[in-house]
C-alpha cells in the first residue's frame, strides 16, 4: 500500500512497524520519533506517522467554525517562527494554519478535534497522575491520556459542554472555541492566547473556562453578614484581600450593602504562604477582617494573614515587603522594623509625608540618623527604592566625610584645587564671589592673597563624595571642578564646583545639591518638603506652575510652594545698574511702597506678590531675572587661553563703551571673553564662543574646542 502525499515528491510506502534493525527516524509531520505504523520514502529518508499522513489537508474545526484550517509543511511567517495556539510550543514542522493567524501542530489540531467531537473512547482513563508530570494547571484529579497524541487532560475538560448560557451575557449563548480574536476575559480581564475559551464572536465576549464556571454567589467566613455576588461594579473599591483597587465595571464578588469586594482570583487565595526571603515563619490566612496591618501600619478592614509565632497580622501584599531597602532620599539603607522604642511625649514624623508614624507598627528606620518613613511612603513608587540583599556591602560613612583640605595651620589650608595656600578671613566689606558656589560671600571664608580666589568655609570643607537625595540613581556623587556645566536642577551655566554622577553624566551646582529633602527657608516659618507628584499649584516666589514632581518644595498647611530654582536664589546679588548690592525681598510691608510696581531695570510692570530684588539705599526694585541675568553663576575674571589668539582671555560681564564682538560684530553687553593685554582689543561674546563646542577636562585646566579651536580654563 502506498500514498502520494502533497508534502513529498515520491509515493510513500506503508510500513507496518519499525523493527530494531531500522535506524531511528523522526516524523516530518510532527517531529517526534516514528514508532508503530507509518508511511515513508526510504530513498529520501522521509517518514510520516500513519496518523500524520492521513490527516486531512483542510480541516473544518468545531472550535474554529468561521474558517477552515489548512495543512502546511511549515508556518507561513517571514520570520520563520510560529507558536501553536493550543500548546504554546514552537511550530517547526507541519502546521494547521488559518488566515486569522491561528496555528496548530498537526497533533494538537487532531487532539482538539477529538475533544470537540467527544470521541472519549480515544482517551485512556488514568485514576492517578504521576506526580513528576508538570503542567500549567496541576493534574490533581483523575485525568485522561491520548495515546496517539501524548496529551493529558483534566477529566472535567473532556466533558466541557460545547455551548453554555451565562449570566453576564444573556443575549446569546457562548460557544467553546479557540480565542482567535485574542480577546481578554470579561471577568478576570486577562488575555489567553492558547487553549479554549467560551466565546460569543459577534459580540466579542470571551470567558476563560475557569471564569465561566465560577459560582455567581458565595458565602465567605470573613464576611458573614451577607452573601457576595459575582457582578459588574461601577465603583472603584479595594479588594479585601489583595487591596488592589478595582476599575469601573470590573466583574468581582461584591456586597453592595457593605461595599465589600473580592477579586474572583482572590477567593481561592492560598491558606498558607511561606516567603522565607522576607519572613522566617509561614503566614496563615485569618478568616476575619482586621483593622490594622503590623507591617505597613495602615488602617483598613482587610482580610489578613497571621504569623502565629510572631503574633503579627499582615496584608497579603505586605508579606513580601523587603526587610532592607535603599531609599533614594536617604544616604543609608533603611530597615523594616515592627517596633521602635518611644519616650514619653515623643512623636516620630515620616520624612516623606510629615505625618506621624505609629512606632508600635511597621515602618522603615535608619538607626544611624533616626530617619523614619512609613512603609507606604517608601515603597509607593518602584523608582524610589531597591531591595538590598544580605550579601551586598554598603558604602561607609567615611566615603562622605573626606574633603579636599590639607590643614597647614590654624587659619591656613592647602586646597587640592588651588596652587596657593588659603587664609581664613572674616572681612566681608567688599563684594566677593565664592569660587565654589558662585554666591556672594557674607560669612567666614578662605582667600588667596595672590589670586582672586575665594571659598566659603563651608565650600572648602565639602566632602569629596555625597549622596544627592533627588537623584534616583542613588550612587554617591563626586565633587568636581574645572569645567563649565549646566546644572541638572536650575539649568544655569556655572564654572563653580559640582557634584557629578559619573554613570548618569549629570552634574548639580553646590546651591542645588545643598538643599535637603526637608528644607528650611528664611522666608517661611515651616519646613518645606518635595512635591511627590505633578501638581497644578503655583510657585509663591515667581507665580509660575511648579510643574513636574520634585521640581518644587512645599509647605502643605500654608499652601506655600517654591520651585527649587527659586529656593536657591541668592540672598544678595550685584548688578551694574546699582553700586549697592540688591537684596532678595519676599513681600512689601509698606502699602505705599513702590505704588507703580515697575522694574527699575527693564522698566516693565512687576507683580508685587512675587519675589523681587531691592536696594534700600537707592529705593530701586527689579525682577529677579533682570538682576541675575542669564549668567549669574559664571565668575568674572576667570582666565582662558584660545589657540587662535596669542593672549589669555578673561571672562567679563560689562565692558565700558560696549565694544563690538570680534566674531559677530554686535556690541558686547553681557558675558564675554576679553583680552586685557595692553594694545589688544580682542573681545568675543560668550554665546559666539560656545557654538558647537565640546568641553574637556585635563589635569588642573579645562580645555574645550569650539569648531576645532582649543580653549583652556586655568584654575
Amino acid at each position: 500500500m502506498s500514498l502520494q502525499h502533497f508534502s513529498h515528491q515520491h509515493p510513500l510506502v506503508f510500513i507496518e512497524s519499525h523493527g530494531h534493525e531500522i535506524e531511528k527516524v523522526n516524523c516530518s509531520g510532527c517531529g517526534e520519533s516514528v514508532s508503530g505504523s507509518s508511511f515513508g520514502c526510504v530513498e529520501c529518508g522521509f517518514y510520516l506517522h500513519k496518523q500524520c499522513a492521513e490527516a486531512p489537508a483542510e480541516m473544518n474545526h468545531p472550535f474554529h467554525p468561521n474558517h477552515n484550517l489548512n495543512l502546511l509543511t511549515r508556518n507561513p511567517y517571514k520570520t520563520g517562527t510560529g507558536t501553536c495556539d493550543f500548546c504554546r510550543k514552537p511550530c517547526e514542522n507541519f502546521v494547521y494554519h488559518c488566515s486569522c493567524s491561528l496555528d496548530f501542530h498537526i497533533k494538537c489540531a487532531l487532539f482538539s478535534h477529538s475533544i470537540a467531537e467527544k470521541r472519549n473512547a480515544e482517551f485512556q482513563d488514568i485514576p492517578r497522575i504521576d506526580p513528576s508530570i508538570n503542567t500549567e494547571n496541576p493534574l490533581l484529579d483523575s485525568v485522561y491520556l491520548s495515546p496517539n497524541c501524548g496529551f493529558y487532560l483534566h477529566a472535567k475538560c473532556v466533558d466541557l459542554p460545547a455551548e453554555i448560557n451565562h449570566l453576564f451575557h444573556q443575549e446569546h449563548p457562548l460557544f467553546l472555541q479557540f480565542n482567535s480574536q485574542r480577546l481578554s476575559c470579561k471577568i478576570c480581564k486577562k488575555p489567553q492566547r492558547s487553549g479554549f475559551v467560551y466565546c460569543c464572536s459577534p459580540c466579542k465576549f470571551v470567558l476563560h473556562i475557569q471564569c465561566a464556571t465560577v459560582p455567581t454567589k458565595i458565602n465567605q467566613p470573613f464576611h458573614r453578614e451577607h452573601p457576595v455576588l459575582l457582578q459588574n461594579v461601577n465603583e472603584c473599591l479595594p479588594c479585601q484581600i489583595c487591596q488592589e483597587t478595582t476599575n469601573l465595571n470590573d466583574v468581582v464578588y461584591f456586597c453592595s450593602i457593605c461595599k465589600f469586594v473580592l477579586h474572583s482570583r482572590c477567593v481561592s487565595s492560598p491558606p498558607i504562604i511561606e516567603d522565607k526571603l522576607h519572613h522566617e515563619h509561614p503566614f496563615t490566612l485569618f478568616p476575619r477582617q482586621v483593622s490594622f496591618c503590623d507591617v505597613c501600619g495602615t488602617l483598613g478592614n482587610y482580610v489578613p494573614y497571621i504569623c502565629s509565632t510572631c503574633g503579627i497580622f499582615v496584608h497579603k501584599k505586605c508579606i513580601s515587603v523587603p526587610r532592607v531597602i535603599k531609599f533614594f532620599r536617604h544616604q543609608h539603607r533603611i530597615s523594616h522594623t515592627y517596633f521602635i522604642e518611644q519616650r514619653e511625649h515623643e512623636t516620630w514624623e515620616c520624612r516623606v509625608c510629615l505625618e506621624e508614624v505609629n512606632t508600635k507598627h511597621g515602618s522603615y528606620f535608619c538607626s544611624k540618623c533616626n530617619y523614619i518613613v512609613h512603609v507606604k511612603c517608601a515603597t509607593e513608587n518602584s523608582r524610589w527604592y531597591y531591595k538590598v540583599y544580605s550579601t551586598e556591602t554598603e558604602a561607609t560613612d567615611s566615603d562622605e566625610l573626606a574633603d579636599l583640605r590639607e590643614v597647614v595651620a590654624d587659619t591656613w589650608i592647602k586646597h587640592s584645587w588651588h596652587h596657593h595656600n588659603l587664609t581664613l578671613s572674616g572681612d566681608i566689606k567688599d563684594f566677593k564671589q565664592c569660587d565654589g558656589c558662585l554666591l556672594p560671600i557674607d560669612t567666614s571664608y578662605y582667600c588667596c592673597s595672590q589670586c582672586d580666589f575665594f571659598l566659603h568655609k563651608a565650600c572648602a570643607e565639602l566632602p569629596v563624595k555625597k549622596h544627592i537625595w533627588f537623584h534616583f540613581c542613588q550612587r554617591l556623587h563626586k565633587l568636581t571642578s574645572g569645567r563649565i556645566f549646566g546644572c541638572g536642577v536650575c539649568n544655569y551655566l556655572t564654572n563653580g564646583f559640582a557634584y557629578t554622577c559619573d554613570e548618569c553624566r549629570i552634574s548639580y551646582c553646590l546651591r542645588c545639591s545643598s538643599v535637603s529633602d526637608l528644607a528650611r527657608y528664611q522666608g517661611h516659618e515651616h519646613l518645606l518638603h518635595p512635591f511627590l507628584f505633578n501638581y497644578e499649584e503655583l510657585c509663591s516666589a515667581c507665580g509660575e506652575s511648579v510643574g513636574f514632581a520634585y521640581a518644587a518644595m512645599r509647605c502643605k498647611p500654608c499652601n506655600f510652594n517654591l520651585h527649587r530654582t527659586c529656593l536657591t536664589l541668592p540672598i544678595t546679588a550685584q548688578h551694574s545698574f546699582d553700586v549697592h548690592p540688591f537684596k532678595l525681598t519676599y513681600h512689601v510691608d509698606d502699602e505705599n511702597y513702590s505704588e507703580s510696581h515697575y522694574c527699575d531695570i527693564c522698566e516693565r510692570e512687576r507683580n508685587p506678590k512675587h519675589w523681587f530684588y531691592h536696594c534700600s539705599a537707592c529705593n530701586t526694585s527689579a525682577h529677579s531675572k533682570c538682576v541675575l541675568q542669564e549668567y549669574p553663576f559664571i565668575k568674572s575674571g576667570t582666565i582662558y587661553t584660545k589657540e587662535d589668539h596669542p593672549h589669555p582671555l578673561t571672562f567679563v560681564k560689562k565692558v565700558e563703551f560696549y565694544p563690538e564682538c570680534h566674531k559677530c560684530g554686535k556690541h558686547c553687553l553681557d558675558l564675554s571673553l576679553q583680552c586685557k593685554t595692553v594694545g589688544c582689543s580682542y573681545i568675543i561674546h560668550w554665546e559666539c564662543s560656545r557654538e558647537k563646542h565640546v568641553i574637556y577636562v585635563v589635569s588642573s585646566a579645562l580645555i574645550f574646542s569650539i569648531q576645532g579651536e582649543m580653549f583652556e580654563f586655568n584654575l
